[in-house]
């Protein structure tokens, strides 16, 4: 799943790092576009961590917002041991050539702190204009 290359956008909260990169994919018949997005969690902190939801927004392009409030990870609460990393992909469809992804994942500490660990913000581009400018 996770890729290295010049379009991987990173955030620090800490000593944790959050990376993303967008996975292009198609459209389908409705005139929705198919977004992809990966993220790597590292903890790099001297702590254990547990992630414990996902408070994402996307703003497409038409002015839409699309929120994620959700606990777990596709159904998983991971627990990050210091050098630990958890990488996430996910999908969701919209009616828009662009968007962007932002907002922030929720965890907790061993001693039962609560940490906001910041996104990335990540520009979501359509396929067919991923190949326009010959970003992959």
């Amino acid at each position: 799943m996770w890729q290295d290359n010049s379009d991987v956008v990173t955030a620090q909260t800490g000593d944790i790092f959050v990376s993303a990169f967008q996975e292009p994919l198609e459209a389908d018949g409705e005139h929705r576009q198919l977004w992809g997005y990966c993220l790597r969690i590292e903890n790099n902190s001297d702590e254990r961590i547990r992630l414990l939801k996902k408070d994402f927004c996307i703003t497409d392009s038409n002015g839409h917002n699309y929120f994620a409030n959700e606990y777990g990870f596709h159904g998983e609460l991971p627990d990050l041991e210091p050098g630990e990393y958890f990488e996430f992909e996910d999908t969701i469809f919209l009616q828009a050539q662009a968007a962007v992804l932002y907002g922030a994942c929720v965890a907790q500490t061993s001693d039962g702190r609560e940490l906001k660990i910041k996104l990335p913000v990540m520009q979501l581009t359509a396929l067919d204009e991923v190949s326009k400018y010959n970003y992959h």
